[in-house]
């Protein structure tokens, strides 16, 4: 009697039929670090982008600032917001070219999960006390293959992971899929921060001239122009790039905006204070260790990291929220009255 395929192989088999031979198929995945039984209806990129959304990390990055500091605001962008806005990019890429867009949008929620709070403020401030350096990419990688579900991590699949690892300008993902969501960081980044900056008047009419007659007078343009220019460019799926146009003037335009946006006072004014909180907070559990959550006292005790490493994953996973109110639980005297 021929036994009856499951829907996640009818699936795959879809892939091959549909997805363009370059794509990276779901059953010629590279596995992942602790072999798992598949799951008989969801294919493993899936598996992986359920975990992701489903996890704590990606949850707080609701609360952790992506450019502008406690901005006074309902409608700025979050880390989350940012997230969710470089998976829908990355998806529309995937999708015209035919690519996977279950890896693709698994890579995309989970580029960012290691971020600090108080975003690259605290990133800066932890790469200047912990004597190993501290990059946010690397960091995402711990929380998806350690910190994650009390040490176990969300075991996912290696391409997956090298996307994540992999999703700064000078990372080099080894899919396409990676690629894109490398690109689709950089194009939504871009694209809400001019926005962003807009509504707190930091600039006023958005874009200057030079870049509106390469990417059109709006940022709805902006974001058209960009996207159909990848799309065109890769249309051969041999690799994943813009136009030598279109790369130069998002050269420009990042210039522009590190001039005007990220380095403004308005902008970036209180982020010598939020610096000096998590310095403060790292030198504080650093000498403290037994203050951290059980947890975290365990990858120290029981599994032998490096307790300023373990330091380093419990204030990076912090939200903005969480990291001011230790640092008044530390720092401030309780008779003071102002809990």
């Amino acid at each position: 009697m021929d036994r009856v395929i499951s829907i996640r192989e009818e699936q795959e088999i879809r892939e091959h039929e549909m997805l363009d031979p370059h794509a990276s198929f779901s059953d010629s995945s590279k596995g992942r670090e602790r072999e798992e039984a598949p799951c008989d209806i969801r294919m493993c990129y899936q598996r992986d982008r359920d975990r992701v959304i489903h996890s704590k990390s990606f949850r707080r990055l609701k609360d952790k600032t992506q450019v502008f500091l406690a901005p006074e605001g309902d409608h700025y962008r979050t880390r989350l917001t940012h997230t969710l806005e470089v998976a829908q990019n990355a998806r529309t890429i995937a999708r015209a070219l035919r690519l996977n867009e279950d890896l693709t949008e698994a890579i995309a929620l989970a580029h960012d999960l290691g971020h600090t709070p108080f975003g690259h403020a605290g990133e800066r401030a932890l790469a200047r006390v912990y004597p190993g350096g501290f990059w946010h990419n690397e960091q995402s990688i711990r929380v998806v293959r350690i910190l994650e579900k009390h040490g176990q991590g969300l075991n996912l699949t290696w391409e997956v992971r090298d996307g994540i690892l992999n999703h700064k300008t000078s990372g080099k993902p080894a899919t396409l899929e990676g690629k894109i969501v490398r690109l689709s960081d950089k194009i939504a980044y871009l694209y809400h921060d001019i926005d962003d900056a807009v509504r707190a008047q930091i600039i006023w009419d958005g874009m200057p001239e030079e870049f509106r007659d390469v990417f059109g007078k709006t940022r709805r343009e902006m974001l058209n122009t960009i996207i159909h220019d990848i799309i065109r460019e890769s249309r051969d799926c041999t690799d994943i790039r813009m136009s030598k146009g279109i790369a130069e003037a998002m050269r420009g335009l990042r210039k522009y905006m590190f001039e005007n946006v990220y380095t403004n006072p308005a902008a970036k004014g209180e982020e010598s204070k939020a610096e000096g909180m998590v310095e403060q907070l790292y030198e504080y559990y650093r000498k403290n260790t037994g203050k951290l959550p059980e947890e975290y006292r365990v990858l120290i005790e029981e599994r032998g990291e490096e307790a300023e490493r373990v330091v380093c994953d419990y204030i990076a996973g912090m939200t903005d929220r969480y990291a001011a109110m230790k640092f008044r639980e530390i720092v401030i005297p309780r008779a003071w009255g102002i809990y």
